[in-house]
């Protein structure tokens, strides 16, 4: 009687399991192998999103580039020797950080080509700090400008004049920078 029961109760687990892998054959099936594939299509196509997002706010700031720094014409206000837009951007940052601003001294523009260089020599008086935000701001415009050199005017003499130390807080810098303006070239139709 009990080895009756043992058959019967094998049987039935036999016929549970083979019920069991064809019932998840025939309603599961590939669908496991093709989420997995979905899933790896999806990753992908993320990251395509989040590249060309990238590259979307890239092209905003090359054409933002160009905006400020093409010039239509030779006889464009970007490609002159003393630049007024350049002038007015200058003088709001050194505003803005509180700079004194003791001469500012344009050039004869270069021309470099494909490219006018437009130089300054520009002299301020701040400290170490406010030269290091304003040098920030500089690289952070959206006018293409080289800084070339610069001097601190902070000769022994200086030292031997001053007696109290906040005077020496303050210096004197000379910067050469330059405006870089491309000039927009005539196509030879």
């Amino acid at each position: 009687m009990a080895e009756k029961r043992n058959i019967i109760l094998f049987g039935a687990i036999i016929i549970l399991t083979i019920t069991y892998w064809v019932s998840s054959s025939f309603f599961i099936g590939e669908k496991p192998l093709k989420i997995k594939l979905l899933e790896q299509e999806e990753t992908e196509l993320n990251e395509n999103l989040i590249s060309a997002q990238i590259l979307a706010s890239k092209l905003d700031r090359v054409y933002t580039l160009f905006q400020e720094n093409l010039a239509l014409s030779q006889q464009d206000s970007l490609a002159e020797d003393a630049s007024l837009p350049f002038l007015n951007a200058l003088t709001d940052i050194l505003d803005d950080l509180d700079i004194q601003l003791l001469g500012i001294k344009p050039k004869d523009r270069v021309n470099k080509g494909d490219y006018y260089k437009s130089p300054y020599v520009i002299t301020i008086e701040c400290s170490y700090d406010e030269f290091g935000k304003f040098l920030a701001e500089i690289e952070r415009s959206p006018r293409l400008i080289t800084l070339n050199e610069y001097e601190v005017k902070n000769g022994i003499e200086r030292v031997k004049t001053n007696v109290s130390e906040d005077d020496l807080l303050e210096q004197v810098f000379e910067l050469n920078l330059a405006t870089i303006t491309l000039v927009k070239s005539r196509s030879k139709g």
